[in-house]
């Protein structure tokens, strides 16, 4: 058998795949992560009608854009603002009533500063707008008495909450409120009702309360004594224990208060700000 027929027999003793192989797929460069957000460049309007033009990427570099041209700076000791220097020259920022100053200046020799000042510029401070506040927990908040009044079988307790956390928060609508006998037993038999007013005060709206800390929101808590004797009530319960939650918080602050609600209610107002419901600013129409 010659040569080129026991090349063709092995051949075909071999998978066709073997005998007819394709050179492998080059192998693709890796898939890279997507660069971070380029940083904002701030503009400086100049006394001469130039702009300067400030990018930092980082808090220690700037990239100053001038005239036409980009220098990068590093950040350097100062007295007080923000001073970056490299490339022979230095630019140096401060904030004050209500303007950032830029000062774009050659360095001195040696590096230094004092050298000729090039441009000065400024722009307004943005104004950034207040963080929405938190709502008010139990867990900061302290519960007491600020007052009350009585008439015509009519009782009415003026309570406050006070912020005793250290940061604001804020308090809409009407505080959740319990009644517990002197066992420390829930009053079922009592509900209370939510009422923009009172006996004693009309009552308005619930609008947001804003509390900083140690700061204090109102409410009235009211309640009638004569027993609802048509109604077959001739003594009415005895509470010793106001439990109050704030809305969509479900921990309780407690509070000592006896009182005797007939008609198996209490009435509740809204939060306001200010102790006096009759002083409380009229809604807007």
């Amino acid at each position: 058998m010659t040569r080129s027929a026991v090349a063709l027999l092995s051949c075909l003793g071999l998978t066709a795949a073997a005998c007819s192989q394709e050179p492998a797929p080059a192998p693709t460069a890796p898939i890279e992560a997507p660069a971070g957000p380029p940083a904002a460049a701030v503009g400086y309007a100049c006394e001469s009608g130039k702009v300067v033009t400030a990018t930092y990427p980082d808090t220690e570099t700037v990239r100053v854009s001038y005239d036409g041209r980009d220098y990068v700076l590093a950040s350097a000791v100062s007295a007080s603002g923000a001073r970056y220097a490299g490339q022979g020259l230095e630019w140096w920022t401060a904030s004050r009533d209500g303007q950032e100053s830029g000062t774009l200046s050659r360095l001195a020799p040696n590096d230094t500063t004092g050298g000729t000042i090039i441009e000065r510029c400024s722009r307004p401070v943005p104004v950034l707008a207040p963080s929405p506040e938190a709502p008010c927990v139990a867990t900061n908040l302290r519960l007491s008495v600020e007052g009350g009044d009585a008439g015509m079988g009519n009782r009415v307790t003026t309570l406050a909450l006070q912020n005793a956390g250290t940061q604001a928060c804020s308090l809409t609508g009407y505080p959740g409120v319990t009644l517990a006998d002197a066992n420390g037993g829930a009053l079922t038999t009592v509900q209370a009702v939510h009422e923009p007013g009172n006996y004693f005060a009309k009552g308005t709206v619930p609008t947001p309360v804003s509390l900083a800390p140690q700061a204090k929101a109102y409410f009235d808590l009211a309640w009638n004594v004569v027993p609802h004797e048509a109604e077959g009530e001739k003594a009415c319960p005895e509470a010793k224990t106001l439990r109050l939650t704030t809305p969509g918080d479900t921990a309780v602050v407690s509070l000592p208060l006896a009182l005797t609600p007939c008609g198996k209610q209490v009435r509740v107002s809204p939060f306001r700000p200010v102790a006096d419901a009759s002083a409380r600013p009229a809604p807007a129409t």
